[in-house]
């Protein structure tokens, strides 16, 4: 075990010091009923001083939100800006999806759960700093660098994934 993980660190590494960055690979879309039409590319819009860095997907409360990869549940945590939020690591542990203002988590979520694609991990809400008049899933990727840390990676715009999904479903 030790050395399967030691090797995919190294992979890992290697990948990130050839400058070719991963590129994530979405296996199920967040919101289960997702269209084009409800994703709009937010990211590069700035939030007060700081850039967005995400989507917000606009949805009913309660709304299942979905494990969009088979991976492991790295963190559930609630701040005063993203409310109820979910850390959730692939499998590979290369990358992070971060979901945020949920109004909860699914019944008996917990960090070090393993989840499969497709299962339901929260439901839409507007904890934290989001308008309480406007639910919405706050959605985004992080590469994760070598150090592995929950709260800290690159952003990467989910905007042309989510879109990419929509528009080209496949059997999942």
């Amino acid at each position: 075990m030790k050395r399967k993980l030691a090797a995919l660190i190294v992979s890992c590494i290697s990948i990130f010091a050839a400058g070719t960055p991963p590129v994530p690979t979405l296996q199920f879309p967040p919101i289960e009923a997702l269209k084009a039409r409800d994703l709009y590319d937010t990211f590069d819009q700035m939030r007060g001083t700081a850039k967005h860095e995400a989507i917000d997907i606009m949805q009913p409360r309660g709304t299942p939100v979905h494990a969009v990869v088979d991976g492991v549940i790295a963190k559930l945590f609630l701040s005063k800006p993203g409310g109820n939020t979910i850390y959730l690591f692939d499998n590979a542990g290369v990358f992070c999806y971060y979901y945020a203002h949920l109004d909860g988590y699914a019944p008996k979520l917990a960090e070090g759960q393993h989840v499969s694609r497709g299962d339901v991990i929260g439901y839409v809400g507007s904890s934290g700093n989001a308008n309480p008049n406007a639910p919405h899933l706050h959605f985004t990727i992080y590469a994760l660098g070598p150090e592995k840390h929950w709260y800290h990676g690159t952003a990467i715009n989910a905007f042309p994934y989510l879109l990419e999904m929509v528009q080209s479903p496949v059997k999942r």
